[in-house]
């Protein structure tokens, strides 16, 4: 089933649209959802115009199809557990909160907290992601704990914060304070980026571009050649953060 949400011209369009229940699983029983605007409940139909091609008997058979002026919609995603959601522009904050499987493709670029806690599945940004890509909520002790987030431009500030499983992956640029309270899981950054993995216990970041003001709470075990994707590269290891006794690995292209 391939279900497209095409937007409709709106008077206000800056008003943000809370759309969680746009999943794969929730269109198994047709498209009768509500989302809210601002503080009103709206149907799909009065926001979107709605195209459907084909049955599904289990969300895994569901694609969604987001079009149009889509950055002011958020929490598309959250807790999605299986199929497809394609966004062919920019999307809002949250996306795919809480999501355990399944798949997220955004062609344009994704506004803060993308992917935050999620358990599984995978998330594919095509262009730029906000702050707190990955990361746990404000109070919250864990961030990404399964699958795989892989941003193909930048990501901002404390991007993979609280990182307890999964991968992450920045293709580009990361703000300040990557990886903070990195716990487990695996964080490439083949850009550079600022203050990397400050009180982390464990996991493994990796950042091929510049660290900008490393942390002196980190030991250098020295320069080896390291195996990724059937490369060779040599990296300085660091161990750290040795301020918290963590035992986490942070790496440096040299």
């Amino acid at each position: 089933m391939k279900v497209i949400l095409e937007t409709k011209p709106r008077k206000k369009p800056r008003i943000p649209i809370e759309a969680e229940t746009i999943i794969p699983q929730n269109f198994l029983r047709g498209t009768d959802i509500t989302v809210f605007e601002g503080n009103k409940e709206r149907v799909l139909d009065d926001l979107f115009y709605i195209s459907v091609e084909g049955p599904a008997v289990s969300p895994d058979q569901v694609e969604i199809i987001l079009r149009g002026d889509t950055g002011m919609i958020k929490r598309v995603g959250e807790y999605m557990n299986a199929g497809r959601i394609v966004v062919e522009g920019d999307i809002g904050m949250h996306c795919g909160n809480f999501m355990s499987a399944g798949e997220i493709v955004i062609q344009g670029n994704a506004d803060s907290w993308l992917g935050r806690e999620m358990r599984g599945g995978k998330i594919t940004c095509l262009g730029n992601a906000g702050h707190y890509c990955a990361a746990g909520y404000r109070g919250e002790k864990r961030g990404v704990r399964g699958g795989r987030i892989e941003v193909m431009g930048n990501a901002g500030d404390f991007t993979a914060e609280y990182l307890s499983g999964g991968e992450v992956r920045i293709h580009g640029n990361a703000g300040d304070l990557a990886g903070v309270e990195l716990r487990e899981g695996t964080l490439v950054i083949e850009g550079s980026c600022s203050r990397p993995c400050g009180n982390m216990t464990g996991g493994t970041c990796m950042v091929f571009g510049k660290i900008n003001d490393l942390l002196p709470t980190f030991k250098s075990l020295g320069i080896k050649e390291v195996d990724f994707e059937g490369k060779k590269v040599r990296m300085e290891i660091f161990r750290g953060d040795v301020a918290n006794r963590g035992k986490g690995t942070l790496m440096r292209a040299v």
